[in-house]
């Protein structure tokens, strides 16, 4: 799905909490507020002039007079959106961070209940698609907490104002079509269509050119219907999204590790596959230190460095990544699915003296490498193969553990 993410979270609109489930954190912080003021009359008067210079646009791309005029009647420019998208936090969470939330006690509980609730909803579900129930019910559970938090935002206003603005025009414009495309297709009536600030909607965050692509009628009644209180649409819509790019029925997302003393840190990270019998071969073992199981080629991350938790990733995983790339997010998803099934906690420690680098950290990460004869490809401040493999061969340099890990230590030794 690709939506707009940062390294652990989406920011959102939030709704209340319905009953049926105990509270929880949302996933989806709330930027801090931010210092710019925005002038409502003059930014009003330039919204209403692009709403008029957009409408030949939207006409041109298939979308009928009506269907534009009565979704784009009576949209204002919401300040609201627009200071979310400027002033979005940055999230520096740690991995062992946003897992203890992600995969709370709370979380994996309202799990359990949800899929108790929904069982023969969601088991014909499966059997439709060939997707594990319990990863539907945990990617339901990260999105908007088994339908708490659906996102109260007017959609196609927030959509607007977003394209307008100018930050992103082009892909907001396009979303704006396409939702404009769902009202006409008769899914959803304008004013229902609700989600967060950015556009995602519905109980497992679909944004609208993903919706058109992917949702489907599970329930026959001539609509896909994602943001009611039925989630019926909404979980069968993900099931079809994650079958679409292959998942593979009964083989894991992935599983806990145990890395024998010595291991060679070099073969870590999605780049490097092997069967479970090579890797048995080098005495990687599951985290209860039986023989790794074969379901395929399978990579090892080591997402916090040789001190935290290893995991062995299938090509389920990959599929994971498709709805979010974030590492973080496709290792919660499938560990928060795993514990609903009655799967154990992560065994493994995690570094947790160590905090995230802030962009300006991994950005002076990079040229510091670099100046220092390990390229990273550029500074971008995004911690991507070159600079890990940047950071493994400073650490190899160092006599230190090529693990790849971007730490403050690393930081500070190169400073």
């Amino acid at each position: 799905m690709r939506k707009i993410v940062a390294a652990a979270a989406i920011s959102a609109g939030l709704s209340a909490p319905v009953s049926g489930y105990a509270p929880e954190t949302s996933l989806r912080p709330v930027p801090r507020p931010g210092p710019e003021k925005i002038v409502m009359s003059s930014a009003n008067a330039g919204f209403d002039r692009w709403i008029g210079s957009f409408r030949s646009r939207a006409l041109a791309a298939g979308i009928r007079p009506d269907v534009f005029d009565r979704a784009m009647r009576g949209l204002s420019y919401n300040t609201n959106v627009i200071e979310r998208d400027r002033t979005q936090a940055e999230f520096t969470k740690t991995i062992w961070d946003y897992l203890d939330s992600a995969v709370s006690d709370t979380r994996v509980k309202n799990g359990k209940a949800a899929l108790a609730d929904h069982r023969r909803l969601l088991e014909r579900i499966e059997r439709t698609y060939g997707v594990e129930k319990e990863v539907v019910v945990a990617v339901w559970g990260l999105e908007s907490a088994y339908g708490t938090f659906r996102g109260t935002t007017p959609v196609i206003e927030a959509l607007a104002t977003l394209a307008y603005d100018g930050r992103r025009g082009r892909f907001f414009e396009g979303q704006l079509i396409d939702a404009l495309k769902i009202v006409q297709a008769g899914d959803v009536d304008p004013r229902a269509m609700t989600g967060s600030w950015a556009g995602a909607m519905g109980h497992t965050q679909f944004i609208p050119s993903s919706f058109l692509a992917y949702a489907v009628d599970f329930t026959g009644d001539g609509r896909r219907d994602i943001w009611g209180e039925d989630p019926a649409d909404a979980l069968a819509s993900t099931a079809a999204y994650l079958a679409r790019f292959g998942w593979t029925k009964g083989q894991p997302w992935g599983m806990e590790v145990a890395l024998p003393a010595g291991f060679d840190y070099a073969l870590t990270g999605e780049r490097i596959r092997k069967r479970g019998r090579d890797w048995n071969g080098l005495g990687v073992r599951d985290a209860a230190g039986r023989p790794v199981p074969d379901h395929g080629p399978a990579s090892i991350l080591v997402p916090a460095g040789s001190r935290g938790a290893a995991f062995m990733i299938f090509g389920n995983f990959h599929v994971i990544e498709r709805y979010n790339a974030a590492d973080a997010y496709v290792i919660a998803v499938g560990h928060l699915a795993d514990r609903i099934a009655g799967g154990a906690p992560i065994r493994a420690g995690w570094p947790r003296g160590d905090r995230a680098l802030l962009q300006a950290e991994r950005m002076e990460l990079q040229e510091r490498l670099t100046k220092a004869g390990f390229s990273t490809g550029g500074v971008d401040g995004k911690i991507g193969p070159k600079t890990i493999a940047a950071v493994r061969a400073y650490q190899r340099a160092a006599g230190l553990v090529p693990d790849g890990y971007a730490s403050l230590e690393i930081l500070k030794r190169l400073r």
